[in-house]
């Protein structure tokens, strides 16, 4: 059985605003890649129809890039400072999951540890897979790395759950042990990492999956 058609091979093309699928205006070549087709803008909302986001792939692997250089002091860096009636500990990610373990709050370390390690690093290995495949043009598994682009897209706003929890360990303070939080420079870091974790996948267009090579099923 042959695949099914594209939109660009039936000469349709939605708007990304709006989301209204519109007809190739007739005598316009059909535009693969990058290409934009200035002369036609959707009826509805007026926005320029592109058949695919412009450089996609150039920004979403500089974004990408820039988000794992932007991760590394993320992870080196102190993020929070916590003191007691005698101590004072600078503690980066990892040092900050385990010292909420060992006082008391299991479900903040989980919490933590998912946000700032699991997710970053899936989301690097799978938008660098997808870029990959795509570039290469794949017609490995394209239902499900299109699932994986959503999923990608919906779990990266979960991202900032990090930052978030030492704002509010910063603004409550209710550990028995704790008389003081701060928050240090590597959450910065970390604050850019989701930002430019989320443009990029913004920036990824997830039509690329299926400009791959056809095949018969």
């Amino acid at each position: 059985m042959s695949a099914l058609p594209r939109a660009v091979d039936l000469g349709l093309i939605a708007c990304t605003t709006c989301g209204l699928v519109c007809r190739n205006v007739p005598g316009h070549p059909q535009l693969d890649g990058d290409g934009i087709d200035d002369a036609m803008a959707c009826p509805r909302c007026g926005s320029t129809l592109r058949r695919r986001k412009p450089d996609s792939y150039a920004r979403t692997w500089a974004l990408l890039i820039a988000a794992f250089l932007m991760y590394i002091p993320a992870n080196v860096l102190p993020i929070m400072r916590t003191a007691s009636l005698n101590d004072i500990d600078d503690n980066t990610i990892i040092s900050g999951v385990v010292e909420l373990w060992v006082k008391g709050s299991p479900d903040l370390a989980v919490i933590v540890f998912t946000a700032s390690i699991v997710v970053p690093m899936l989301k690097f290995l799978a938008l660098g897979t997808l870029l990959v495949t795509a570039r290469r043009g794949s017609s490995w598994a394209l239902v499900q790395r299109a699932r994986l682009y959503r999923l990608v897209e919906l779990i990266g706003y979960w991202s900032m759950l990090d930052v978030f929890v030492v704002a509010l360990l910063t603004a409550l303070v209710r550990f028995s042990v704790l008389s003081l939080v701060e928050p240090l420079p590597g959450v910065i870091f970390f604050g850019l990492t989701v930002v430019l974790t989320m443009l990029a996948s913004m920036s990824f267009d997830p039509r690329l999956i299926w400009d791959g090579k056809d095949t018969d099923d």
